[in-house]
């Protein structure tokens, strides 16, 4: 049996072979730990929480306040004889246009959610627009009841990775921000 070589096949090989060293390398020495990963464009997209495993037979009702206050007190009144809790998502403008109702539905033993400052589509906004969504709601929230939110809905439903990230960073700067929906 004879190899027959060329010098096209030679290179291509040693091509190969070369870029498979490199990739060794700049994984030995650019991932801080065993458990590290270099982020890729193949990388796989993040994906918020939809759901929690609990061997509870339990169920998270939410209500988006974003538009009026009008209903508040008939929405209070039905959870109450239900007796039912449930998380309110606010937007933080609604929450200075009806603070009165924000501070009304805390009190009843409600979570309050953030749910952007003025429900922009977060998916046309950059990073530092993304966090300063989130804080300035944040910061409304915690007037009200003295915490910051732990949770975080995107409005429209939007996510994509730089909403996720900003979460993140909201996260690392104030270590309460964990958001069950879209874990931050």
């Amino acid at each position: 049996m004879f190899l027959v070589f060329n010098k096209d096949k030679i290179m291509a090989v040693i091509v190969a072979c070369c870029t498979v060293f490199v990739l060794f390398l700049m994984t030995a020495f650019f991932t801080k730990s065993p458990g590290d990963t270099i982020e890729t464009a193949v990388t796989a997209k993040q994906l918020p929480i939809y759901s929690v495993k609990t061997e509870e037979a339990k169920v998270a009702l939410t209500i988006n306040c974003a538009w009026n206050a009008d209903d508040i007190d008939k929405i209070l009144e039905t959870l109450e004889k239900q007796q039912v809790k449930v998380t309110f998502f606010m937007v933080g403008d609604w929450i200075e246009k009806n603070k009165e109702s924000a501070e009304k539905i805390y009190k009843a033993g409600h979570e309050l959610g953030n749910h952007s400052y003025n429900h922009p589509h977060v998916n046309n906004l950059n990073y530092d627009k993304n966090i300063e969504q989130i804080r300035k709601c944040s910061e409304l929230i915690k007037e009200i009841t003295g915490n910051p939110s732990t949770l975080y809905r995107g409005p429209y439903g939007e996510y994509n990775d730089t909403v996720l990230r900003s979460c993140k960073r909201i996260k690392s700067y104030n270590n309460t921000m964990v958001n069950r929906y879209t874990r931050l």
